[in-house]
């Protein structure tokens, strides 16, 4: 019961923090190609792009993203008495 409950956190971890940090990498990498190509080596270049792509990926999948940590969570509570037997 304990490996599967880790195996679905996990999951669930996994599953949440995906399209964030697709985004962010994705982001990261077309800063660095354009860093790359133009010799501009600044520190704020490559950390804006990445931190507004992060925020917007927050304001449209976020409510996803609660919704489904708020189901894991109830399904994890309500699965207490079931272990205590």
């Amino acid at each position: 019961m304990v490996l599967t409950m880790g195996q679905e956190a996990l999951v669930m971890l996994l599953m949440v923090s995906l399209p964030v940090l697709l985004v962010v990498l994705v982001v990261g990498l077309g800063v660095s190609i354009f860093q790359a190509i133009t010799q501009i080596h600044e520190a704020t270049l490559a950390f804006v792009p990445k931190l507004i792509a992060a925020v917007a990926v927050f304001a449209i999948a976020g409510p996803w993203m609660l919704t489904t940590l708020v189901d894991y969570i109830r399904r994890t509570i309500e699965s207490i008495p079931q272990m205590v037997i």
